[in-house]
């Protein structure tokens, strides 16, 4: 056993020299780590693998008679076992993360989504499910049926409420146009055409949204400021420089998602106007076969004579 050991001590010292070689041509043959580079290599063959092969030295000391020749062989080829086994460990570890991020932002997403329906259900906002539409829906509806799923894909629920607002708003306005109009008048048809044009601008709006939040979905923002955060010293520039361009890339797209919304809010703010601008309009025949003032005083003159009819008659 002290043989062993001795000899695998030589072995891997010997082994020290050209794998930090090796390193310092190319990082990525000496290094296992995510963002290989120079300063690992030194590190590695200059301070850790020397005193791992130092100790293993002092241990052999205890017993034995020289360096075993298996021993020799094991060191020498220790470093070229033990770097594929530790990338497959590395790569483990980055996948066990990345599922937890993944498990975590789903979470995160349905409560989101949950509280967004909440919301919604408090304010009155009818809620629309893209798997099963309503059973009178045109084609705006199934449009926002469309694009709230496309949102939700997307881990957006924030953002496809807005279709569920439009989808109320444009029920109500239909139902206020209907309760006005005739539907052979015009007006009517003509009306009905531009509420469906604003409504069809909202969703193109909000499948201009899905393009963009799809673009910077596999960006996880969060992750990124903590890396800058904790590895901001040891990180090289190259590095620093790309995890920050991924931080402008979210931002950018966040600030166009807030410009697309803010048109949404334009065309929702159009839809009420409409809708009270239609609920003034007094279209309907008047029930009445006389005007109500002219009914209200004839009332009285009635009640009048009924007065002196009675005090006559007592």
């Amino acid at each position: 056993m002290f043989e062993f050991l001795q000899g695998f001590a030589y072995g891997l010292f010997l082994t020290c020299l050209p794998w930090f070689l090796a390193g310092m041509v190319n990082p990525a043959l000496a290094a296992p780590t995510e963002a290989p580079n120079r300063l690992h290599v030194v590190l590695r063959y200059w301070l850790l693998v020397p005193f791992i092969a130092f100790l293993l030295w002092l241990t052999s000391l205890w017993g034995g008679f020289g360096p075993s020749l298996w021993g020799w062989l094991a060191g020498l080829g220790a470093i070229a076992v033990e770097i594929p086994l530790e990338r497959r460990w590395r790569r483990w570890r980055a996948e066990r993360r990345q599922r937890r991020l993944d498990a975590q932002r789903e979470a995160e997403a349905q409560r989101r989504r949950v509280e967004a329906e909440r919301e919604a259900r408090e304010a009155g906002v009818a809620v629309l499910d893209p798997s099963r539409p309503p059973v009178d829906a045109d084609e705006v509806i199934l449009a926002l049926c469309r694009a709230k799923q496309g949102l939700e894909e997307v881990k957006r629920p924030d953002l496809a409420t807005q279709a569920d607002r439009l989808y109320s708003r444009y029920v109500h306005v239909l139902g206020v146009l209907t309760a006005r109009f005739d539907r052979s008048e015009l007006a009517f048809e003509r009306s009905r055409t531009l509420i469906r044009e604003v409504c069809l601008g909202a969703v193109d709006n909000l499948t201009a949204m899905i393009s963009q939040a799809r673009s910077v979905a596999g960006v996880d923002s969060a992750f990124v400021r903590r890396r800058l955060e904790r590895e901001g010293k040891r990180l090289t520039v190259a590095e620093r420089v790309a995890l920050k361009r991924r931080l402008e890339l979210v931002e950018e797209t966040e600030r166009h998602l807030r410009d697309l919304s803010a048109r949404n809010e334009s065309a929702l703010t159009a839809l009420d106007d409409t809708a009270v601008a239609m609920a003034r309009i007094e279209t309907g025949r008047p029930q009445a076969s006389v005007a109500a003032d002219q009914a209200l005083a004839d009332l009285r003159r009635f009640i009048d004579r009924a007065e002196r009819y009675g005090r006559s008659g007592g």
